[in-house]
């Protein structure tokens, strides 16, 4: 493994960090101090600081940083337990469980991950706590410690804490508002964290699934963007309603899809699990293995998200005009390792998920996005002639603010009618395929009437990005990021 790992630290990667993200000027995307758009590719690691060790922790985020991912979402206190059982260096996070007395080891090892992290230019979503140290409607390991008082303080520790760091925060940690006591704790603990960092990171909430952050939180001042969780419902959920509702909030704020169906999840998972029993017993006997993996997959009969599943919801929810989209992979989330009892029950351990296909076409959402201008793609459906149902065939399509571009996504490779007058001009078609990132060139054409593009392949799997550019645009190819 250490050769392994020495390799990855040996990649050539080029950090190019502006330390904070801003809200863009039209509030519909996020961009860095520059003024560059940020396109956010995160990964679920919610476990991260408190099941993995460091050379562990690195040889993770350079997999990610390799990957084209630009942002890692983690929890300071884990859901896990992660109040009461130690991470792998003996350490919890507070002196008696009290939030106003951090022990300053267990906070030098999230210290060490940041910085790796930055290290490899990698944001940190960084999420103070999980919601079951609150007051919900959902209790888990708990224990509830927070109150209006001392989420405050622990709010300012951390601001102040990392406040020269790439963070982004993110409060709620899977739980809604439940009363006004709850909100009245996450509004404290917002206000700390801004006072902290003296108002120069973003802050938004993480909410349960199927819900949108701005439904309990949008006229927050210290909420400066959404995020809602389409959750793990299935294949083709249309996750495209979520983005459709919050561009209609106001005040304008951005909004990214923070935990969408995870790669090699069981379809609707807690219908197969008792959740009254601990760890292994939570499904019968014999469907895992010896060490706690699943050797008996038939039993979970919706089937598991797959990596097809995962391009569809990020393509949807991109096009659809979310400024990001957080991947997850089910033994990643909860750091899955062998002979531990798994929270949600795995097909992997977390080592052998980071190569998982999905992840791999991350770096290609990423780049096709970076190849045209970010600031400039404005979901657009009407660029789609005919009928568009909410089932596997359902398209997305978005346009560009100045006519120079129109990307539509196409979930199984099905033939589509484009209203091409949405361009600029004569124009140039691109078919991306988004399993390897390659694009090849159709054709040149007028800008008028209706095109009909009929993709390479169709059919379950089969993929595909039609990418159409105003000649005089004279952008390079799909997926190809210029310097």
């Amino acid at each position: 493994m250490k050769k392994n790992l020495l390799s990855l630290m040996l990649l050539p990667f080029t950090v190019l960090m502006a330390q904070n993200i801003n809200i863009s000027p039209d509030k519909r995307y996020l961009q860095r101090s520059d003024g560059q758009p940020f396109v956010w590719i995160g990964d679920t690691a919610w476990e991260l600081f408190h099941r993995l060790d460091r050379e562990q922790a690195t040889e993770y985020l350079a997999n990610r940083a390799q990957k084209g991912f630009t942002l890692v979402q983690a929890v300071v206190l884990a859901e896990l337990d992660g109040l009461r059982t130690p991470n792998p260096y003996g350490e919890v996070p507070f002196i008696d469980m009290d939030p106003t007395r951090p022990n300053e080891a267990y906070f030098e090892h999230v210290d060490f991950i940041v910085n790796k992290a930055e290290e490899l230019g990698l944001f940190m979503g960084l999420l103070p706590t999980w919601g079951d140290k609150i007051y919900s409607a959902h209790p888990g390991a708990g224990p509830v410690v927070f109150n209006s008082e001392n989420a405050k303080v622990y709010g300012e520790f951390l601001g102040k804490r990392y406040a020269q760091k790439p963070v982004i925060w993110i409060l709620g940690g899977d739980r809604n508002i439940a009363n006004q006591d709850v909100l009245d704790i996450w509004d404290a603990m917002a206000k700390g964290l801004k006072r902290g960092c003296s108002g120069k990171q973003l802050i938004t909430y993480h909410p349960r699934g199927g819900s949108m952050s701005a439904t309990f939180l949008h006229n927050k001042e210290w909420l400066d963007f959404n995020m809602y969780q389409s959750g793990h419902m299935g294949s083709y959920h249309p996750v495209y309603r979520y983005a459709e509702k919050l561009a209609l909030f106001e005040p304008r704020k951005p909004f990214v899809d923070g935990e969408p169906a995870y790669e090699d999840i069981a379809v609707k998972f807690w219908e197969f699990m008792d959740w009254s029993k601990p760890g292994m017993e939570r499904v019968p006997k014999g469907v895992l293995d010896s060490d706690g993996l699943i050797q008996k997959p038939d039993y979970f009969k919706k089937g598991f998200i797959d990596a097809h599943d995962v391009r569809v919801h990020a393509y949807w929810d991109f096009l659809a005009g979310a400024c990001g989209y957080t991947y997850g992979n089910n033994a990643i989330w909860q750091m899955c390792k062998k002979g531990n009892p798994p929270a949600i029950p795995c097909l992997t351990d977390w080592r052998e998920a980071m190569d998982r296909p999905g992840a791999a076409d991350m770096r290609h959402v990423r780049d096709l996005f970076e190849s045209r201008p970010f600031d400039k793609v404005q979901p657009d459906q009407s660029i789609i002639y005919g009928p568009n149902p909410d089932d596997s065939t359902h398209i997305q399509a978005a346009g560009s603010t100045d006519g120079s571009f129109i990307i539509v996504y196409l979930s199984v490779g099905q033939p589509v009618n484009v209203v091409m007058e949405k361009l600029s001009g004569p124009a140039v078609a691109w078919w991306f395929d988004p399993r390897d990132g390659l694009a090849r060139q159709i054709g040149e054409f007028k800008n008028q009437q209706v095109q009909t593009f009929t993709p390479p392949s169709s059919g379950y799997k089969k993929d595909w990005v039609l990418v159409i550019d105003s000649i005089k645009a004279d952008y390079s190819p799909p997926g190809q990021v210029s310097d």
